[in-house]
């Protein structure tokens, strides 16, 4: 496994793997999934570099973009290794080695995509799986708000839905472990991210969608595989 060279923030390391990497990521990635790789790294490379929560939230995006490659890709390696940095994360180096990404991906500009389009075709996919409405969930809390820490997707027809997989199929109560992994996914901030997770094969996990895997896996595998997408730098 590709393990941190010491004093280097795991940001950064993947940030030049990828740019190292980059022909067999794209190989690896579906032209849906690369595309909007390129979307987060740009955002990435927009954000402020002092402003670290910001940083943070959206070098997790392009993280998130990563799961589907396979075990022995590089930049797999280097995520998985990410749970061993234990760095805070330093915004500078990390945008501006996303803004040195781009600058040699754009010198040969490739036809810039159509990030509405990419982003419009993520929300169906992820708006296509079971969920409950907002009215079903408030009825499950007495009328209250829900946790905050549930993920809410805004259908444009429907109204604020709730991804099903979020509440044990007996009580109807969330699992502990969904409400767990949502914090440290930043759900609040970025549910269609987090939703993302969840619904899509991840290679940590053998292959399958974390949810999926809810009360089949320990609990522990769950939040490990979340813990690891976003610690560090």
């Amino acid at each position: 496994m590709t393990r941190m060279t010491p004093g280097e923030g795991s940001g950064t390391r993947v940030l030049g793997l990828i740019d190292e990497h980059l022909d067999s990521i794209r190989a690896q990635l579906t032209d849906e999934q690369y595309q909007l790789l390129l979307t987060r790294l740009r955002a990435l490379a927009d954000t402020p570099p002092d402003d670290s929560r910001a940083v943070r939230r959206a070098l997790q995006a392009v993280r998130l973009c990563l799961v589907a490659l396979p075990y022995g890709h590089p930049v797999r390696e280097a995520l998985d290794s990410v749970r061993y940095a234990g760095t805070a994360t330093a915004g500078r180096p990390v945008v501006l080695r996303t803004r040195h990404l781009l600058a040699r991906l754009t010198a040969d500009p490739p036809p810039p995509p159509d990030t509405a389009a990419i982003i419009a075709a993520v929300e169906r996919r992820l708006l296509s799986a079971p969920a409950l409405s907002a009215a079903e969930v408030r009825a499950r809390y007495g009328g209250s708000a829900p946790p905050p820490e549930l993920i809410r997707l805004a259908d444009p027809d429907l109204g604020d839905r709730f991804p099903e997989f979020q509440f044990r199929p007996g009580d109807g109560a969330p699992y502990e472990v969904v409400l767990e992994v949502n914090r440290v996914l930043l759900a609040d901030a970025d549910p269609w991210g987090a939703a993302d997770w969840w619904l899509s094969g991840n290679a940590w996990l053998g292959g399958g969608s974390p949810s999926a895997l809810l009360g089949v896996r320990p609990d522990r595998d769950l939040v490990g595989a979340a813990v690891a997408l976003v610690e560090g730098d």
